[in-house]
C-alpha cells in the first residue's frame, strides 16, 4: 500500500509533510534513481503552476535530481498537459509538475510523467516510496562532473503553443468569434489567451493576473458563474473556464448557462462518430457521469463504458482498450489522439472546431444530451461496511433498482477520503428519487452510522 502517492500524485499543505523540501528533496534522488539507466546523461523536465510554494519546492527537487546525476529542465509555469507535451517531445527520461491542480493556493503537489508522457503507474510509485523510506540510495552521492546540471527553457511556452494551434484543423479558424476566458490564475495565463488570439478569435479575458496566492481563488472551472456572467455582458459567443493546472474545462453556452463535462464529451463523441474518428465507437467514461450520457451515445451508435472515479482510471482503461476519447464530469477530458492526459485548452480547441465546423453554437451542439435528474446524498458513518451485506438496505435498493429497470440507476460508493458513504440515483422522476434516497440514506445511518 503506498504511503506517500494518491491518485494524483504527492499531495498537501505546502510546508507541512509530506509536502516538505526535504521530501521532496528525496523525492528528487529516488525518482532520478529509477529514471537513470544507462551511462549517457540522463534529464527531467520540471515544471508547475502559480502557486507562491512552487519556488521552494522547484528548488528541492532540481537539487534532488541533480544530486543522483541527473540533469534538470526548468520549464517554470505551463500547464500540466504541458509539462506531459514537453517531456515526450524533447525526449526526457521524466517529467514532474508542481502543482496542486484545483486546490487552493496554500496546497501543493508533486506528480510524476513517465517518458511517454503517461503518469507513471503504481508500481514505479511503490519504488520510488520504497527507496525513500529504506534509504537504499542515501551512500549514493556522484561526485565531480557526474553530478547533474539545471538548465532553463525558454521556449517551453511556445513550443506548447504551437502543438495546441497544430490540433485545431488546418482549414478552419477562430475568426469573427468572441470569446470568454478565465485561467483560474493559474498555470495557463500566457498559453490559452495566445492560442485562442493566434487562431483568431477576440478574447475576453479574466484570471490572467497570478500573485502567487490568488491560484482558484474565485476564479476558473470552480467558478463558472464568472464567465457565465461575462459572456451575458460581453455578448460573447461562449466561455472557457480552466482550472490551476489547465488540465480540466468548464464552459458556459452563449446564453451564460454551465456546458459541463458529460455533456461535452457526448458532444466530441457523437461528432466523432459522425467522422468514424471514434475508435470502437466507445466512449470512456466514470461511474459519476449521468446516464444521459449513456443515452445519447447509444443513440448516436455509440456504447459508454465506465470506471471508477479518477482520471487515471480512464486512461488506463482507454489504453487497455485502445480507446482515444473519455473523461470525466467535471472537465477532465482525454483526446488520445492528441495527448496522454487531460488538457483543458485543447478540449476547448475541439469544442470550437466542431462549433465551426457545423455552423451550430454550443447551446445547439449540447441538446444531444438530456441529462436525467440525479440526487446525491451523502451518510457520515462510523465503518465502511459493504452496504449489501446489511440486509434492510440491500433489499431496499434491490427493490429499487428493479422500478428504475433501464430508465435510472443507482450507484453506492464510500469516499475515498472521509467516513461517507454517497448515495446517487438517476430517474426520470426528481421527487421519486429524493424520496428513495433519503430512505437509504436513513437505513444507512441507523445500521452503521457516524456522529
Amino acid at each position: 500500500m503506498k504511503k506517500l502517492f494518491g491518485t494524483d500524485g504527492v499531495r498537501g499543505v505546502a510546508n507541512v509533510y509530506p509536502m516538505t523540501t526535504e521530501l521532496a528533496m528525496q523525492i528528487g534522488r529516488a525518482a532520478a534513481y529509477i529514471f537513470k539507466n544507462g551511462s549517457r546523461r540522463h534529464r527531467i523536465v520540471i515544471g508547475k503552476d502559480t502557486r507562491l510554494s512552487g519556488y521552494m519546492l522547484e528548488n528541492a527537487l532540481v537539487a534532488g535530481i541533480c544530486s543522483m546525476g541527473v540533469d534538470v529542465l526548468v520549464v517554470g509555469p505551463l500547464p500540466t498537459p504541458g509539462i506531459a507535451n514537453i517531456t515526450s517531445s524533447m525526449r526526457a527520461d521524466a517529467g514532474v509538475v508542481i502543482s496542486a491542480s484545483h486546490n487552493p493556493f496554500q496546497d501543493n503537489g508533486i506528480k510524476f510523467f513517465s517518458q511517454d508522457g503517461f503518469k507513471l503507474p503504481d508500481d514505479v510509485e511503490l519504488k520510488i516510496e520504497d527507496l525513500i523510506f529504506s534509504k537504499k540510495i542515501d551512500s549514493l552521492r556522484p561526485i565531480a562532473t557526474e553530478v547533474g546540471k539545471a538548465y532553463r527553457i525558454d521556449d517551453a511556452v511556445g513550443r506548447y503553443v504551437v502543438f495546441l494551434k497544430n490540433t485545431f484543423p488546418k482549414d478552419l479558424d477562430l475568426a469573427g468569434m468572441k470569446i470568454v476566458l478565465d485561467c483560474a490564475n493559474g498555470a495557463a495565463y500566457k498559453v490559452a489567451p495566445a492560442v485562442l488570439e493566434e487562431l483568431g478569435a477576440e478574447v475576453i479575458t479574466y484570471g490572467i493576473k497570478p500573485n502567487g496566492t490568488n491560484i482558484n481563488a474565485g476564479c476558473g472551472s470552480l467558478h463558472p458563474e464568472v464567465i457565465s456572467e461575462a459572456v451575458k455582458e460581453h455578448r460573447a459567443d461562449l466561455g472557457i473556464a480552466l482550472d490551476g493546472d489547465a488540465d480540466r474545462v468548464i464552459f458556459v453556452d452563449e446564453f451564460g448557462n454551465e456546458v459541463d463535462g458529460d455533456h461535452i464529451m457526448a458532444i466530441c463523441a457523437i461528432d466523432m462518430l459522425k467522422q468514424r474518428r471514434l475508435r470502437k465507437n466507445t466512449l470512456v467514461a466514470t461511474v459519476m457521469s449521468n446516464m444521459g450520457l449513456d443515452i445519447a451515445v447509444k443513440k448516436a451508435g455509440g456504447k459508454v463504458i465506465k470506471t471508477a472515479v479518477g482520471d487515471r482510471y480512464v486512461v488506463e482503461e482507454m489504453r487497455k482498450g485502445g480507446y482515444n476519447l473519455g473523461g470525466e464530469q467535471s472537465g477532465h477530458l482525454l483526446f488520445l489522439d492528441y495527448n496522454t492526459t487531460g488538457d483543458g485548452i485543447l478540449s476547448a480547441l475541439q469544442v470550437l472546431a466542431i462549433m465551426r465546423r457545423t455552423g451550430k453554437t454550443l447551446a445547439e451542439l449540447a441538446e444531444v444530451m438530456i441529462p436525467l435528474p440525479q440526487v446525491l446524498v451523502n451518510v457520515r458513518v462510523a465503518e465502511k461496511k459493504d452496504i449489501m451485506t446489511i440486509p434492510e438496505p440491500a433489499r431496499l435498493i434491490k427493490d429499487i433498482e428493479g422500478k428504475l429497470k433501464d430508465e435510472g440507476r443507482i450507484l453506492i460508493r464510500y469516499s475515498g477520503t472521509e467516513p461517507l458513504l454517497r448515495i446517487m440515483i438517476e430517474g426520470q422522476d426528481k421527487y421519486q428519487i429524493t424520496g428513495w434516497a433519503k430512505e437509504i440514506a436513513d437505513l444507512v445511518e441507523k445500521q452503521i452510522g457516524g456522529k
